[in-house]
């Protein structure tokens, strides 16, 4: 084949543009694979020990803060008293203490001991876990004393090589009174270190060597168990302090080890301990010499054949397909239409081929429809206006449909227009008497004219509502178990009233076998069915309304048919009552009120729960309706269950209507530092039939949640000693896995979403919201809940206003509080007497007092010292008035 001009300028312009880069390539990979392999390895041994050193720290930190907890603990406090042995409660106070070493023992199953030292070094009380006895003395002890740190730790090595974490913690008296705090001895936890040992043994590499080094050079852990013990020369602990600081992987020779070379990454922890990660440096760069060979020889190879490749590829592909392409054009230009190319591939040669000859297709059509059209355009021409014509046809059609349309929302908007009208010139005219005159006869009888109207009013939204949902298809309905029985039991209470009312006679008819339980919306076939048979009572002015329920077997649906002696419907209306916005009477005088769109919604309903609504009526003797609803009883794992006897058509007591008047098994934990707060919180559990366990503050309430087994933990966020946000992390750290609620006057987004990530299930706000509270006990505890009398009933109670004249007595305190830290300026004093005023002044409705107080808090968090002094006056005028007001009712 002759090769083209084309051929020999691609070879020419490829091979260079191939050649030129591939040699750079190898040439800048061969310079730089050592460097990236040591930077890999850099990468690598840097993380591992930052991730084994973060391990460590995690570690120390937990029993730190284990140390520092216990330190806190009222036990501890107690049984440190001066009056100890005077007493002649030191055994019993003794038995306490070990019994919280214990807890603490098995909560942290690597603690080896718990003991406690005195402050002139005397062990005062020693729990440990292999029943050893108390150490005569600690070779750290007069490293401590020496040091004025509250916390410590300590490495201790044994004579077998294995190691020992001991935590020192100080125990000092709880400063209330701004004075210093009496050091009362020491917390000493010996530790099994657990995670160091793991820390060790992990590699990132084969043949690596970890160490963790005292500050003098000697090794207490090693993943080589044979070097703990030894000591590393002067000089290379120098080199790993130095490389500490510098936090990069570093070649050194550590000659007290072994004669290889390696490559160590070190980083320094607290208490001067250093943790060493080594490897072979032969180790670590064999891989980047084989890299490096292959490397050269891709290069080679790739060199010599890829400029013949791309040649040989593209004169097939491209080269080619063009000389074909043009060939082809050529005789096209001389008038050859018969041109085809052959099928070529799917890539874009073959579309441009197909391209090129769907386009000779094309113009052979178009000489061919030109040549048609000259013979037909009158055809065309007289079938065109034909189908204008019937499109003006469709489009007058469209226009009357609209026309329609819009009369049927006119009218709709007259019906709702005199439906809201009507009850709400009830609802003004009674709520204006109410207003002007001091002295209605019949006020309590205006409040339920009122009530009711509203509720009517209520129902004509949720109507419109639900339609709305239902025509943009947004309506969805569940598949819940329904008792049947209980179901026709709830409607005949609604409906008898209605009935009886106007005289009627009601009645429900069983037709057996029925099943037990149907999967179906209990909301939305309650709504279908109240509606129709509210219907039926309201269009009957004498004779009966009748409900008959019967089970469909073949459908596997069931039944409602209602039955009336009304006022019935023709066909016309039948036709248009399930319409929206559609009623059989449509006219201003008609006797019935209504919206017409009860039965469209009743219908959409029932379509949607797999079945319908049908109507049979007659003028004058009454209304037939028949609503049909599946089952699905073959969709869930449970049997079929039928009744059949007229014994079992009783509905089913609730087995939660008894707890109003009996008490719940459960065990709560309330932790509340103000007293009047503790007082009413345990009034309302107890209305609820608990008796939950008070805790004073957050150490309380860790210490008494390990103890004891608690249902329910309700937690103040902020209390002396510790806070709830501490005690929640210490005892969800600690595996307790109960609901804990946050109770707060913090209420912001921010501060719910900080309570909920450290473990809190719920927060709930001050002041105490009792339905907010009923609910949260009904959530977790599958309490039921009470009716709303029971809540009055306990407003109205002795021991309610007893609480409330507690609380009214101790607001002089208070205010002598407010005044006394007003003098001396101290601002976190004064916040956290504000927070514990907005808290508890809310819960017995004394709103000036809650908002005055929450206006200081809010100012103590910020840094605005200028409105301060104003806040801090308003706080004590809402105090003083609220003592006077008191007084007064008194």
């Amino acid at each position: 084949m002759k090769t083209s001009k084309l051929s020999i300028r691609l070879l020419w312009y490829i091979t260079p543009l191939v050649i030129l880069p591939l040699l750079f390539l190898g040439g800048f990979t061969l310079t730089n694979v050592t460097n990236s392999t040591q930077k890999q390895a850099d990468l690598i041994m840097s993380r591992f020990v930052e991730q084994q050193q973060q391990k460590v720290f995690n570690y120390i930190d937990s029993f730190h803060s284990t140390a520092k907890l216990l330190s806190t603990s009222p036990v501890l406090n107690d049984f440190l008293s001066n009056d100890i042995h005077a007493d002649g409660s030191y055994t019993r106070r003794l038995g306490a203490l070990m019994d919280v070493f214990a807890s603490y023992s098995e909560a942290y199953p690597d603690i080896i001991s718990i003991n406690l030292i005195s402050a002139s070094g005397k062990s005062d009380a020693y729990y440990s876990n292999n029943l050893t006895t108390a150490p005569q003395s600690y070779p750290f002890f007069k490293q401590v004393l020496q040091s004025n740190l509250r916390q410590q730790q300590f490495m201790v090595q044994n004579s077998d090589g294995t190691t020992n974490l001991f935590f020192v913690q100080r125990v000092q008296s709880v400063d209330y009174y701004l004075k210093r705090p009496q050091q009362l001895g020491f917390i000493v936890l010996q530790v099994e270190p657990s995670i160091l040992n793991t820390s060790i043994l992990e590699a990132p590499y084969n043949n690596t060597l970890n160490l963790l080094l005292t500050n003098d050079g000697q090794i207490l852990f090693s993943s080589d168990y044979s070097m703990r013990g030894q000591y590393i020369t002067e000089h290379e602990l120098e080199q790993v302090h130095d490389l500490a600081d510098v936090g990069t992987l570093s070649t050194i020779e550590l000659s007290s080890i072994d004669k290889i070379e390696r490559m160590i990454f070190a980083v320094q922890m607290s208490g001067g301990y250093y943790f060493v990660s080594t490897i072979p440096k032969g180790v670590l760069y064999q891989s980047g010499k084989a890299i490096s060979l292959i490397t050269g020889l891709i290069v080679i190879i790739s060199v010599i054949t890829l400029p013949i490749l791309i040649f040989v590829v593209v004169r097939n592909l491209l080269l080619n397909p063009i000389e074909l392409l043009g060939a082809a054009s050529h005789r096209v230009g001389d008038g050859d239409l018969s041109v085809n190319l052959p099928a070529h591939t799917n890539d874009e040669v073959g579309v441009l081929f197909n391209d090129f000859n769907h386009m000779i297709n094309q113009i052979r059509h178009y000489q061919e429809q030109l040549e048609e059209y000259k013979h037909h355009l009158e055809d065309k021409v007289e079938s065109r206006t034909k189908a204008l014509e019937a499109m003006n046809s469709q489009l007058e059609l469209a226009i009357a449909q609209a026309e329609q349309a819009n009369q049927l929302k006119s009218r709709f908007l007259a019906n709702m227009s005199h439906e809201i009208r009507t009850p709400l010139t009830a609802i003004m005219g009674f709520t204006e008497q109410l207003l002007i005159s001091d002295k209605v006869v019949n006020d309590k009888q205006h409040l339920n004219t009122i009530l009711r109207n509203s509720k009517h009013l209520l129902e004509l939204i949720n109507n419109i509502l639900d339609l709305s949902k239902i025509e943009a298809e947004k309506l969805a309905v569940e598949q819940a178990p329904l008792n049947v029985v209980q179901l026709v039991h709830d409607i005949e209470s609604i409906i008898e009233p209605l009935a009886h009312e106007k005289q009627l006679d009601f009645s429900i008819h069983y037709e057996l076998p029925l099943p037990r339980t149907i999967y179906s919306d209990m909301t939305r076939l309650k709504q279908i069915l109240i509606n129709i048979a509210s219907n039926a009572v309201k269009f009957t002015e004498q004779g009966k309304v009748s409900i008959c329920v019967h089970y469909l077997q073949n459908k596997e649906q069931l039944e409602f048919v209602i039955k009336d002696t009304g006022i019935g419907m023709s066909a016309h209306q039948i036709e248009r009552v399930f319409k929206p916005f559609e009623q059989a009477d449509a006219t201003t005088t008609r006797r019935f009120g209504g919206t017409g769109l009860g039965l469209c919604i009743s219908k959409n309903l029932a379509q949607l729960l797999g079945g319908d609504v049908t109507l049979k009526s007659e003028i004058g003797v009454g209304s037939h309706f028949a609503i049909t609803v599946d089952c699905h009883i073959n969709e869930p794992k449970q049997p079929l269950e039928l009744l059949t006897e007229k014994a079992q058509l009783i509905p089913e007591k609730d087995p939660f209507l008894s707890f109003a008047t009996s008490s719940f098994d459960a065990n709560i934990l309330v932790a509340e530092d103000n007293p009047d707060n503790q007082l009413l919180i345990k009034l309302l559990l107890q209305t609820w039939g608990l008796e939950p366990d008070m805790a004073n503050n957050g150490a309380q309430a860790v210490e008494m949640a390990l103890v004891n087994d608690y249902q329910l933990i309700i937690m103040d966020m902020q209390m002396p000693v510790m806070g709830g946000l501490e005690a929640t992390k210490m005892l969800r750290h600690a595996a307790y896995d109960g609901p804990i609620i946050a109770l707060t006057a913090n209420v912001m987004n921010h501060d719910i979403d900080t309570y909920i990530e450290a473990g809190c299930d719920k927060a709930l706000a001050k002041p105490i919201d009792k339905d907010a509270l009923e609910n949260v006990l009904v959530s977790y505890l599958n309490l039921e809940k009470d009716n709303q009398n029971k809540w009055d009933s306990l407003l109205k109670s002795e021991k309610f206003q007893q609480i409330n004249d507690n609380y009214v007595a101790n607001l002089p305190s208070y205010l002598e509080r407010v005044n006394n830290l007003k003098a001396s300026n101290d601002a976190e004093a004064l916040r956290a007497v504000a927070h514990s005023l907005k808290g508890s002044a809310g819960c017995f409705n004394f709103d000036d007092i809650y908002h005055s107080a929450a206006l200081l808090e809010e100012n103590l968090l910020s840094n605005d010292q200028a409105q301060r002094p104003t806040l801090i006056v308003n706080l004590i005028n809402a105090i003083e008035q609220t003592i006077v007001k008191s007084k007064q009712s008194a």
